[in-house]
């Protein structure tokens, strides 16, 4: 084993101690490389700090949870994982605060369609289609989920092709914005792609 594992998991086992030493080693060795991804999750240099104190606050509350047979930058991600979106759910409650969330993490919001069109991420979908009304609901369904073409749907529901379309239109945002704003599962998966990056 090299000296550089051998002194990280003697640091790990003094950090569970309480050793303060230990706690300076790894805020030294990771705090520069998760403030550069926290910042360029929130693009405000004060949130992005602010986030990662938190998150190495958190470390140190947390230490007797270490797992020494692990590495710690694992750990220390999923800290700064749940720390993030805990951040972001508290902002995304307040209505004044989601153009701006829209906004600052345009990244986030542009990916949400790949996102839930995933074969495997059904759950997060059906749940945000359940809140459309019944009309945009089929119409979405249609579309999106059946690929059907404005003119099938339009026939099927004896309603106008320039109906289907605005319909559609307001059903694909209203459940963009259902899983940016309130699916935990689209949320986390997303953090994790920027932590890991």
């Amino acid at each position: 084993m090299s000296a550089y594992h051998l002194s990280e998991e003697v640091y790990l086992t003094r950090l569970v101690n309480a050793d303060r030493d230990a706690f300076a080693f790894f805020y030294e060795k990771y705090s520069s490389a998760l403030y550069q991804k926290l910042n360029k999750m929130v693009k405000v240099p004060e949130i992005a700090d602010e986030l990662l104190q938190d998150v190495f606050l958190k470390v140190w509350i947390k230490k007797d949870t270490v797992n020494l047979e692990q590495s710690f930058k694992p750990w220390l991600y999923t800290i700064a994982q749940n720390t993030v979106y805990d951040y972001y759910r508290k902002l995304a409650q307040d209505k004044k605060m989601q153009d701006h969330l829209i906004n600052t993490f345009a990244t986030f919001y542009n990916q949400t369609e790949d996102y839930i069109y995933n074969k495997e991420r059904t759950a997060a979908l059906n749940e945000a289609i359940e809140q459309l009304p019944p009309q945009r609901k089929e119409i979405f369904r249609l579309c999106k989920l059946e690929e059907k073409s404005y003119k099938e749907v339009a026939e099927q529901l004896n309603i106008s092709v320039s109906t289907v379309s605005n319909q559609l239109v307001h059903a694909t945002k209203a459940v963009k914005d259902h899983i940016f704003f309130h699916s935990k599962e689209f949320l986390v998966f997303v953090i994790a792609l920027y932590l890991k990056n």
